[in-house]
């Protein structure tokens, strides 16, 4: 068991991974930017460590300054949250590195199926169907040329994170451009990635999600659809 977790994030999900911690007796660390520094999730912990400026690069996606603070909180453990960076294998891997624990899936994993454009390559290598599309495009003019063959709608999309942030239906070419540009600055605002990929868009589709939970100890179980 842990003695004091730090959370990695702000709002509504550092708050209850800290009702989490506390129903276990472990200690938790919140950390906050400027523009948190009043939050409820800071005065809900039982320490606080201050990151920096408002913008997420110098506070909640800077690797360096969340490790230093559960290092000098002496925290044994850090809990991602969702968003941000709970889907950085980078993150995970340099936690680790800093014999801190990551309380999340490991480095490799992260790598493997935290990434978008990574998983769908390794689910087409595996045969698993996906929708039909392309990742690892720089240009926009890479994008005007897969778009067309694929047909619109499309969907524009961020290769990291999720929880729905830089995404962008575009039902023809003149909206492309723009929705490029907004998704991109999306991503690297919420993520620090700026990569995107762009695949066929499935209107009133309906989103069926598994979630599988194994530990390191060879355990695994699912959670059914939701």
């Amino acid at each position: 068991m842990f003695n004091k977790v730090l959370i990695a994030n702000r709002g509504e999900i550092a708050i209850r991974i800290m009702r989490a911690c506390k129903e276990l007796g472990i200690k938790t660390v919140a950390v906050y930017s400027d523009a948190d520094k009043n939050s409820q999730h800071v005065q809900f912990a039982d320490e606080a460590f201050y990151l920096g400026d408002s913008a997420p690069k110098e506070s909640y996606l800077n690797i360096d300054k969340l490790i230093d603070a559960a290092i000098q909180t002496q925290a044994d453990a850090i809990h991602p949250g969702y968003g941000f960076l709970s889907e950085n294998a980078s993150f995970a891997g340099k936690v680790e590195s800093a014999n801190v624990t990551f309380i999340g899936p490991s480095a490799d994993s992260i790598r493997a199926m935290g990434d978008k454009a990574e998983s769908k390559i390794l689910m087409k290598k595996a045969g698993v169907p996906t929708v039909p599309g392309f990742e690892g495009l720089e240009s926009e003019k890479d994008f005007v040329k897969a778009a067309k063959e694929i047909g619109y709608p499309v969907l524009v999309k961020a290769a990291a994170g999720g929880g729905g942030k830089g995404m962008r239906v575009v039902n023809e070419e003149g909206e492309l451009s723009e929705a490029l540009q907004a998704a991109k600055r999306e991503a690297l605002n919420s993520f620090g990635d700026e990569r995107l990929l762009i695949e066929k868009y499935i209107a009133d589709g309906h989103h069926i999600e598994i979630q599988v939970f194994g530990d390191k100890h060879g355990n695994l179980i699912h959670l059914f659809e939701r």
